[in-house]
């Protein structure tokens, strides 16, 4: 591991950690205080919400301002938000337009850490800045499988921290010490990698196109490929958006597991997830391309989604999921290592917050709609989803005939 790659890893775990360590507590910390549990979608919904307005700014102003900056920054406010949920749950509990105050401060701190994790897209501008065209691809590769252990070590620390004698205080206050472990190193050992000869001009930014994806699009002005890549991203994370929202719902409903039982599957799921990522997705690149994995990786989500909805035998279910996880994991790091090799380096910053930007939006959208199909016809959403990793290929091999295979072959 090279000692420039160790805060990239450390600010993508960090801002993973940032989702994934509440999910246990979350749904109790909301039934403690008498809320409904809409309430919890809505806390989980606002970090991705503000996730997808803070990327764009952010990579923006890595762009003007450098990489480094703007990292320490974001990071900070990362550790801010976890220390106003500590304040939140010693205020008093009384009511303010229909709810406990504390969640009213619980949401502020989701509010600012969602924004601060936006700087995903500052992290992949500084690994793009840092790399060669034949590092990106497993560089990114590994960023995907560090994303994918902090889903896994995420919830589990969560519930570990929260049974010790402190409750809910012992996760806040061990994610105090992450985050304040990742600003120490960003500040000590990242170096600034977007020197001021490169920089851009100040920009005003919209907040109109802050929230308007294909105005960000247009102002930016990428290169059609990039144009193309977007498009298949949505869907991609679209799909995803869906995938996330019902899957726990539906493995409940197909084996009747319990709660220990799920805890225990997911995280089977988060460990095929973060391997594939990390290490197999990296020899399909080698051997294949960055373009023909992510085909490769279409293909087999949707396949994927279709088997999964075949069998109610679990061991044979974990086969047919194995193919939906590695559809998954190969297409995770390779888009970001297309989008940044055919983006313009002077906007790099700004492109990976776009592409960033479409998988919040993405995450804070489609669960809830996801979930509110699911309760109506069940696992026949899953056949209807392939609709949308087909598309992406449709997208693909219409880019392929455009602008050639040479072009997304890089």
């Amino acid at each position: 591991m090279i000692k420039k790659f160790i805060p990239a890893y450390l600010l993508t775990f960090v801002n993973v950690l940032g989702f994934s360590i509440l999910m246990p507590i979350l749904p109790f910390v909301v039934d403690s205080y008498g809320a409904p549990k809409w309430a919890f979608g809505l806390l989980i919904t606002l970090y991705s919400a503000f996730q997808f307005i803070g990327a764009p700014m952010l990579g923006a102003l890595s762009d003007t301002h450098g990489r480094k900056p703007i990292l320490l920054i974001s990071q900070a406010g990362t550790l801010l938000s976890w220390v106003i949920f500590v304040i939140a749950l010693s205020l008093p509990e009384y009511r303010f337009l229909g709810f406990a105050f504390p969640l009213w401060i619980v949401a502020l701190s989701r509010i600012l850490d969602g924004i601060t994790g936006g700087n995903a897209s500052v992290t992949n501008a500084y690994v793009s800045d840092v790399t060669n065209k034949e590092e990106k691809s497993y560089i990114f590769g590994y960023l995907g499988g560090i994303a994918g252990i902090g889903m896994i070590i995420g919830p589990g620390l969560g519930g570990i921290t929260a049974s010790t004698s402190i409750g809910y205080m012992g996760t806040l206050l061990s994610s105090i010490v992450i985050s304040t472990i990742t600003l120490l190193t960003v500040y000590k050992w990242l170096k600034e990698s977007h020197p001021e000869e490169k920089r851009t001009k100040k920009k005003k930014i919209s907040i109109w196109e802050t929230l308007f994806i294909p105005l960000r699009i247009k102002k930016v002005n990428p290169s059609p490929i990039i144009r193309v890549l977007f498009s298949m991203k949505f869907f991609f994370s679209a799909m995803m958006g869906f995938y996330i929202g019902t899957m726990a719902l539906f493995l409940v409903d197909l084996f009747s597991f319990n709660v220990k039982e799920l805890g225990f599957f997911m995280f089977v799921i988060g460990l095929f997830l973060a391997l594939n990522q990390a290490f197999v997705s990296k020899y399909f690149v080698k051997k294949m391309g960055a373009f023909k994995t992510l085909i490769l990786g279409l293909v087999l989500s949707a396949v994927g989604l279709v088997a999964i909805t075949l069998t109610e035998d679990l061991y044979l279910y974990i086969v047919y999921y194995y193919i939906l996880n590695l559809g998954l994991s190969l297409c995770f790091p390779v888009f970001n290592s297309i989008i940044s090799v055919n983006a313009n380096p002077a906007k790099q910053g700004e492109i990976m917050g776009i592409s960033e930007a479409i998988n919040s939006f993405c995450m804070a959208c489609f669960p809830v709609i996801a979930a509110i199909i699911y309760s109506f016809i069940g696992s026949d959403l899953y056949r209807y989803m392939i609709v949308l990793p087909i598309v992406a290929l449709v997208l693909a091999f219409v880019g392929v005939k455009k602008y050639g295979k040479t072009t997304f072959a890089k």
